[in-house]
């Protein structure tokens, strides 16, 4: 009884969170659950998209919405790694160095156009998103708990940008595109705008930190039946074995995988993983690899490609009996379409 109470406040909090986001940031609902299961499974994010879509406000929306210390980085070829983490400053009064915080010292870090930030800047967030922690003059210096990076860079623009680094991309757990809103939703949009400020600045937090960090540790419970986990770890074999893809996922990437899985059966009131919640999550989580494959114009793929995942296909070398319930483990095109 105790662990159902749980998972209703887990629900409760996010929705919270989405009815706090959705007062200036209209549509997506799908997007914004991808987000919180990011937030609630220690991950991080990366919005994709073309400029004017409502990363920016999306990202601050979510992050004025919860009760944590927030700052946002703002991404120029200029920006050095100092500019980010911090450094040392030296105090002629006291005759001593004293360590000034940078914008990364915060438990929400919304990092804007971050590849348009030079390679060296980037790897600098790569410490921090991998280990929690920063490296200033060879001291180390821990993150706020949770932490938490929600980046956005524009994919079409190329002039004055860097490609981010494999290591840097394969530390996010999602990788989301906003897409355009409907007629609907611009309708919103426009009307929502008849003030001189921008309705994202009256947003204040209606959940806590303490909050926050009760779901994370109670979304790691959620139950992942063997042949649910199977199923998942066959769908990542088949991006590591499919020679139409350059890089399959990685072994960090089916962590984040089964992570993200848990956390959106939690949002949705369950204490259980289901074979649809693996479904919803594998193109968030594969987004990044699958881009390689669309990319590669010698591969002559696109985004409407459909990928078959065989029949007789198990790299687990399991028992299959389970996987033949589920009906999801034989055509992978769903996923991709």
């Amino acid at each position: 009884m105790c662990y159902y109470i749980y998972m209703n406040k887990i629900k409760v909090v996010s929705d919270k969170i989405k009815k706090s986001v959705f007062s200036v940031f209209k549509g997506k609902e799908d997007v914004v659950d991808m987000i919180l299961c990011a937030i609630f499974a220690q991950g991080h994010v990366l919005l994709e998209d073309v400029p004017g879509t409502g990363k920016t406000v999306l990202a601050k929306a979510l992050a004025k919405s919860i009760d944590m210390s927030f700052s946002r980085i703002q991404c120029t070829p200029d920006l050095m790694p100092s500019d980010i983490t911090g450094n040392n400053i030296w105090l002629p009064a006291k005759q001593e160095f004293e360590f000034r915080k940078g914008p990364v010292m915060s438990s929400i870090v919304l990092v804007d156009e971050l590849n348009r930030a030079t390679p060296r800047t980037q790897s600098a967030l790569l410490e921090c998103m991998a280990e929690n922690q920063v490296s200033v003059d060879g001291k180390v210096h821990p993150l706020e708990k949770p932490f938490f990076v929600i980046a956005t860079e524009n994919p079409v623009e190329s002039e004055g940008t860097f490609p981010l680094p494999e290591a840097q991309k394969d530390r996010f757990m999602l990788s989301l595109s906003i897409g355009y809103p409907s007629v609907e939703e611009e309708i919103q949009i426009i009307t929502a705008q008849n003030s001189l400020v921008h309705p994202v600045e009256s947003v204040c937090a209606v959940v806590t930190k303490d909050e926050i960090i009760e779901c994370m540790e109670e979304v790691v419970k959620i139950f992942v039946d063997d042949a649910v986990l199977s199923y998942l770890i066959s769908l990542c074999n088949w991006t590591r074995t499919d020679d139409r893809i350059l890089a399959g996922v990685s072994p960090r990437g089916s962590l984040s995988f089964y992570k993200a899985c848990q956390a959106y059966a939690a949002i949705h009131g369950r204490d259980f993983v289901t074979p649809e919640d693996v479904k919803t999550m594998a193109l968030p989580v594969f987004a990044y690899y699958m881009q390689k494959v669309y990319k590669d114009k010698r591969l002559g793929y696109n985004e409407n490609a459909i990928f078959d995942l065989p029949s007789d296909y198990n790299p687990c070398k399991v028992d299959e009996s389970g996987l033949d319930d589920l009906d999801d483990g034989e055509d992978i095109e769903e996923i991709f379409e």
